[in-house]
Formats: structure tokens, sequence, C-alpha cells
């Protein structure tokens, strides 16, 4: 579940070389419509995108999570592309990344029934490392509810996702290679992927799959844990600046510390919802008007939002999205408009980027983050701004989008249980 309006991170992985755990690196990362970008479309204006981006965000939200046995993702929308290897020789593939679902998984070679893809697909015969996973491997456990056993005693597994998308194939093992900043290749043996077979949807041909960076135990995070340590930390760029590429760093390149950083808790769950990095909230401020946030997730624990990188706006409850919508929208000193996108509240005309928000402060548990004008409005017109929070409607979950993460680097460590926040200037970094 997953930059800026789709921001993506582009990871260049090329020969295998061995994995430090004492060391930390870090990758380039570029926001998906860059031309750069694997998945850039030059025929779409940039409020297109914006417009797509934000569509994607709400029918992102509005995928209901008590369907047990389904991802709470939008299969390719607001997520990420990653460029990585798999395989001996290593094999190039573009996959989106999300932090919002597990398994990594990729088109595999023989396909019976597959998406349209561009690129060519991989071939598991063709690399030497390539183990397919049998079911009475405790690694079998990383296909989830959605586990079963082949005639041959391969374990497989089978995702669906909230528009109906969906993925079955065996689950195997195999190196995965990435190109990190320092030149240096960095690869990751025996990690646990899916070797889909069957995958229909609504997957862009551009990518071969998903590469999971949630939670769970499946994910790419977790499987890179004594590697990296659990960290990892990403620093989002404003909406247009989408031509800055920043940086994804793993194990102490990571570390986020020093004056301005605050840290607060991570509430874990387990069964259908371990994916998700759980926070919480305690109360929003406008100036000196403080709203409680009241909300409850059938998680289990005392979190009450998902920090999700990969959906573009921030979702709130409804009473306190009504009150601190009203607040900030009082202390505007623009004229209200309509917006051009549907289901977004709160607009105000302006030609500039330089207007006065009133000061707003996000209460986390242990740390107060102080919300800039470009973690609260969106330019989705020439002379309009939009607020970039919604209404979750009772329906959805609460999300803290990635509009409102930019220009901090937001630092996660899966040991200590925490996500950090520390004011930066992402475009620069």
């Amino acid at each position: 579940m997953a930059l800026i309006f789709s921001l993506i991170f582009f990871i260049s992985a090329v020969s295998s070389a061995a994995a430090n755990g004492g060391n930390g690196f870090s990758v380039e990362m570029i926001h998906r419509d860059f031309p750069k970008s694997p998945l850039f479309n030059a025929s779409e204006t940039h409020y297109h995108r914006i417009a797509d981006a934000l569509r994607r965000s709400i029918s992102r939200e509005m995928v209901s999570l008590t369907d047990t046995g389904k991802a709470p993702i939008y299969s390719s929308g607001g997520a990420y592309a990653v460029k990585i290897s798999l395989g001996t020789p290593p094999f190039s593939i573009v996959a989106i990344a999300d932090t919002g679902s597990d398994i990594i998984w990729t088109q595999c070679k023989p396909c019976p029934n597959c998406y349209q893809q561009i690129d060519p697909m991989f071939d598991p015969s063709k690399s030497s490392t390539y183990m397919t996973v049998p079911c009475s491997s405790p690694t079998c456990s990383f296909a989830g509810r959605g586990s079963s056993c082949s005639s041959k005693s391969v374990c497989e597994y089978s995702i669906s996702y909230g528009d109906g998308s969906h993925s079955n194939g065996d689950i195997a093992a195999d190196t995965l290679t990435m190109d990190s900043t320092s030149g240096r290749p960095v690869a990751f043996p025996r990690i646990a992927i899916g070797c889909g077979h069957d995958n229909a949807g609504s997957f862009d041909s551009k990518v071969s799959g998903i590469v999971g960076l949630g939670h769970g135990s499946a994910s790419l995070i977790q499987q890179m844990g004594p590697a990296t340590g659990g960290k990892f930390s990403y620093c989002l760029a404003p909406i247009g600046n989408s031509h800055d590429s920043t940086y994804l760093n793993f194990g102490s390149n990571a570390i986020v510390s020093g004056s301005g950083a605050v840290s607060t808790p991570i509430y874990t769950s387990e069964g259908d919802f371990e994916t998700f990095y759980v926070l919480k909230i305690e109360a929003m401020s406008v100036g000196s008007n403080k709203f409680d946030f009241t909300s409850s997730l059938p998680f289990g624990t005392n979190g009450n939002i998902i920090i999700d990188s990969g959906t573009t706006l921030t979702f709130l409850p409804s009473d306190t999205y009504t009150s601190f919508s009203k607040a900030i929208s009082e202390g505007m000193d623009l004229k209200p408009t309509t917006s051009p996108i549907q289901d977004l509240e709160y607009c105000f005309m302006t030609t500039t980027d330089n207007y006065k928000v009133p000061p707003v402060t996000v209460h986390f548990e242990g740390a107060d983050v102080y919300l800039k004008r470009e973690n609260l409005f969106v330019r989705v017109d020439n002379n309009v701004v939009c607020l970039a929070f919604m209404d979750s409607n009772g329906v959805g979950l609460q999300i803290y989008g990635n509009i409102a993460q930019t220009n901090f680097l937001v630092g996660y460590d899966i040991k200590k249980s925490t996500v950090s926040f520390k004011p930066a200037n992402c475009a620069g970094s």
C-alpha cells in the first residue's frame, strides 16, 4: 500500500555482489512521471497525470479490508515501479513496488494466462540459482492464506487485489540484485518470490509484477533484514519537482537522527493485517485549534492510521476531517472555488505557489510533525489548488499519504518498531 502522486523509485540492477550487513547503501528514486521512469507517458499533460494519480489514490483507499484473502491495494495505481534483477545471470525486470503488500512476484515462462507485457518475461529455467519451494518448507508460509500445494508438492500462491486483478503461481527462491549509488551492485541470495503463471487484471504492460515492501514476512524489506538491519528511509520531493531525483536508503544509510528528528511507534498486527505500518495520531492542530483524532481500525492494536508512500492523499476519520478542513478553509486568504477533480472538497484560486497557509501540526504519539504548504495542498490546475486530505467516510481506512510526507526524511526501523520524521529539502537531497 505503498511517492508523490505515484512517485516511483527507479532501481537499476545489474550483476550480483554480496550484501554486507555492516554497510548501508542507497538507490536512486525518481518520480514515475519523470522521463527516465519506465512508466512515463509523454502524451499526458502534467495535470492529467495529477488527476490520474488522485483518482488512483481514491480508488486505493476505498478498497475494503474486510474481504479476507484479498490484498488491500489498487493493483497498479499509485505505487512505485522498481527495476531490479532476478536470477543468475541477472535478468532485469520492472515491477510495481508497494508498501501495502508483501509477496514479490513476476510473470514467468511458461505463462498460459498472462496479461500483455512489453519487456521479455523471466524464464526460471535460464537461472542457475532458481529453486521452487516445496510445500514442506517453512518458506511456503510466505504465500499466506492463498497458499496451496501442487501435484508435484510445489508451494503455490494465489493473490487477488481489490480491483479484481490476480496472480497465481509457484513460490520459489532466487537471487535478487540491485545497483547502489556507490556503483557497487548488491545481491540478496535466496529471496522468496512468486513465479506467476496465471496473472490478469489492470496491470500495466510496461511492468512484470509487484515487489512487496510491507511489514509482513514475505516482503523484500523483511527478507533483506539481516543485511540492512531492518532499516530503510526515503525523501519525497514536492509535486512540481518531478525532475529531481532523490534516494531510497537501506541499512546505516537509512538512520534518521539529529536536529529536528522525531520518532513514533509502529503498531503491528497479525494475520490479514500484518502488512501495514500502523501509527497513532492523537490529534491534529490548525493554529491554536486542536482536534482529537477519533478512529478505530480492525487491527487489534492501539494504532489508528496507516502510513503509505503509495497513496497520494491523506484520509481522515469523518469528525476529524470535518473540523480540520473547516479550520484550514477559514485560515486561507484565497477565494474558494470548485475542483476539476471529483471528490476534492476544499479548493482555492491562485496562480502562485507563494500563498499563505495556517500552521498545522500532526500530533503523532511522541512526535509532533509540522506540515507546510506542500504537505497540505496539491495544484490540480493552473489556477486551482486543493486540500490534499479527504474524509474516509467510515468505509475505508485512515491513511497518511505521500503528499503529507513530502520534504521529510522518513525512516523506518523495523527492529525498534519506529517511524521517524525529519524536515528536509528532498528536491535538493
